[in-house]
């Protein structure tokens, strides 16, 4: 990115946002719909999904960048492939995705400004809005990339899921067998409140980007983060067991983050929305929000499921006592622990 020398000005910010939706909006919803040759109603629910304010009839905000969007997806309609229903859950997918991505993209570049000419943040977020259009090819010719590596991947996964299945397979249950658990920072609220902005957010990402690279690395995935907190996940239980003693590992030997605590649990979730959902997800919850500084914990039937597996010679599992867990009732954790013996091998 080239940093430019003068401040931006409300001209350069319209130059680069028509830059980005090609070319200043010149089309009200009725005359898009029109362009786009299906009807009003149509472009409202295109609109919607998109996670986008609802616009009043006379409204100018449109450009034949739009009408084209909207006619792509009026062609995938019509070829039946997939339905209305489908469609809007595609368009708020990408909606959602998007728009965390250019926060985070957007962010890191005001950081990095910050951080290179000394700025503070108001200066920092107008030097890069003079040129925020500057790289969008790159950026987009990167999303494609990444996007299609991505599907690839998830259809790997989706090949091997599939074909581990049996024709006994129980169709009442959740259907996707699955390692997870959350790691989270501890005193994370206190230590927040005595931090300046730079020092809070070289803590967030220390821990963010450390588990990220941990979890992904070791085989596993990044759920999602939840403030202080990272839900992973990973397809089997040994991979699991690596990447969440890895993590409390790593995130200890940063001497700029807090403590760690986090749990591991295995069982059968559902994928929705790019999330998981089922009781074992709070199971996990529970157990790391009750689990000492620097430990793991699991419950009884992941923890005997780990001893019986190939490497489960290679753990200490240490019952703890039995605590009552709002909306779950009394569980008997497991500490996880790597015997010595085999931590040189990690």
């Amino acid at each position: 990115m080239t940093d430019p020398v003068e401040p931006s000005a409300p001209d350069t910010v319209g130059f680069h946002v028509n830059r980005l939706i090609g070319g200043p909006p010149q089309l009200t919803i009725r005359e898009v719909a029109e362009l786009a040759g299906v009807g009003v109603p149509f472009v409202r629910t295109f609109w919607r999904a998109m996670g986008f304010a609802n616009v009043a009839d006379d409204e100018v905000v449109f450009t034949p960048f739009d009408a084209e969007a909207i006619m792509g997806w009026k062609k995938l309609l019509r070829s039946s492939r997939v339905d209305e229903r489908t469609a809007v859950s595609l368009l708020r997918a990408e909606s959602h995705i998007t728009d965390r991505l250019v926060l985070w993209q957007v962010e890191a570049l005001i950081d990095d400004v910050a951080r290179r000419k000394n700025l503070d943040d108001t200066s920092a977020r107008l030097v890069v809005l003079d040129s925020i259009s500057d790289d969008y090819e790159l950026l987009t010719d990167q999303l494609a990339y990444a996007w299609r590596r991505q599907l690839a991947a998830l259809a790997r996964r989706i090949d091997v899921e599939v074909s581990r299945r049996g024709a006994d397979d129980d169709a009442t249950e959740l259907p996707l067998l699955r390692s997870l658990g959350f790691v989270d920072m501890v005193a994370y609220t206190r230590r927040s409140r005595e931090l300046d902005v730079t020092q809070l957010t070289e803590l967030v990402q220390g821990f963010e980007f450390t588990a990220r690279d941990v979890i992904t690395s070791l085989g596993g995935r990044v759920v999602k983060t939840i403030g202080d907190a990272v839900l992973y996940i990973a397809d089997d239980l040994e991979t699991g067991a690596e990447i969440v003693l890895g993590l409390i590992e790593a995130l200890k030997a940063d001497p700029r983050l807090l403590p760690v605590r986090a749990s591991l649990v295995q069982g059968r979730v559902v994928s929705h929305s790019g999330d998981i959902f089922g009781p074992v997800v709070n199971v996990a919850s529970r157990l790391a929000d009750i689990a000492h500084p620097g430990t793991v914990l699991m419950d009884e039937s992941t923890a005997a499921i780990l001893q019986a597996s190939p490497t489960g010679h290679q753990y200490d599992l240490s019952p703890r006592p039995v605590v009552e867990v709002q909306g779950l009732g009394e569980i008997r954790p497991i500490e996880l622990r790597k015997k010595p013996e085999f931590e040189a091998d990690d």
